[in-house]
């Protein structure tokens, strides 16, 4: 895959967040910065898990980010950084399919790469 193929994959990031203030802050910074085209929160998220030996529950904001894989270091290091967790996930996917439609939207919107990486 060449640098242009890499610049037009459109992934998706999950990232929770303790709550909605907190997600909105990251998620516009992010938008701000032409790190990500659009980031859903969805409220409402029962997250189980373990955590220095107990078994934790917490409800959490769940973002969606939509980004390009080359953007991915950059949006990844930048919520890490913003993100009040000590340990935030952050776990990228690749859709199957994307419509076309919506694709043409994502792409342009989120960013200029290099201008973005040398942050």
């Amino acid at each position: 895959m060449d640098r242009n193929e890499a610049m037009q994959t459109m992934i998706l990031v999950l990232c929770t967040f303790p709550d909605g203030s907190q997600a909105r802050q990251i998620a516009t910074a992010m938008i701000e910065r032409q790190l990500a085209a659009c980031v859903n929160l969805l409220p409402g998220v029962e997250s189980i898990y373990r955590w220095e030996g107990q078994v934790e529950r917490a409800a959490e904001i769940l973002g969606i980010f939509k980004t390009s894989s080359h953007l991915y270091p950059a949006l990844a290091e930048a919520l890490a950084a913003a993100h009040p967790y000590a340990v935030p996930e952050i776990v990228a996917l690749e859709p199957a399919a994307v419509a076309a439609s919506y694709l043409a939207w994502v792409m342009p919107e989120r960013g200029r790469e290099e201008e973005n990486l040398s942050e």
